[in-house]
């Protein structure tokens, strides 16, 4: 994976993140950085903890995925895409909440970062740096995060279903190039 597709990996995953952070941008009744900056910590961390969770899971079943691993790779990433897809097209209503204490935010963490654990899976599949890829996921998360929040309290809920269709369709094409290389289409 090189360093174009490991930033287009890192923003896809964070399209959840990014969208949480606009709803709850939306939901303050005034802005903050500070805020901001707690949301986007809350999640960059969660980002970067479950991909690191999935190459470890990942590695421990080596042996098992071996034969298969760019199908196991194109699969997950076309239903973490497909789902991002999914969501951004949904016209479900998300609960817009201010809230930002641990209770809250822990499991919007989580659910969040669930894509992430599954794209770590896929890492363990590729040759490659973990702490390089934890590092890159985690800060553009918190950037996105923390400009998430600004947009949502700024231009309300214009773009968030947009962010979700679009990387959702970046996780499919990186899913698809993975197939087709080992495949050696590509």
């Amino acid at each position: 994976m090189n360093i174009i597709e490991l930033l287009l990996t890192s923003i896809s995953l964070a399209m959840d993140a990014f969208a949480v952070s606009i709803c709850k941008g939306l939901s303050m009744e005034k802005y903050s950085i500070k805020k901001g900056i707690i949301i986007g910590l809350y999640f960059g961390i969660f980002q970067s903890l479950m991909p690191m969770i999935g190459y470890l899971l990942g590695n421990y079943f080596e042996n098992i995925i071996n034969s298969i691993d760019h199908w196991i790779a194109f699969i997950l990433l076309v239903i973490i895409g497909l789902n991002l897809i999914k969501d951004g097209l949904s016209k479900e209503d998300e609960m817009l909440n201010e809230n930002i204490n641990i209770k809250e935010m822990i499991p919007l963490s989580i659910a969040t970062s669930i894509d992430a654990l599954a794209v770590g899976i896929t890492f363990s599949i590729l040759e490659i740096n973990m702490i390089k890829v934890i590092i890159i996921i985690g800060i553009i998360t918190l950037l996105l995060s923390i400009i998430g929040t600004k947009l949502g309290y700024s231009f309300g809920n214009k773009y968030k279903d947009k962010s979700k269709i679009l990387g959702g369709v970046i996780l499919i094409i990186i899913g698809i190039k993975i197939l087709l290389k080992d495949l050696k289409l590509l």
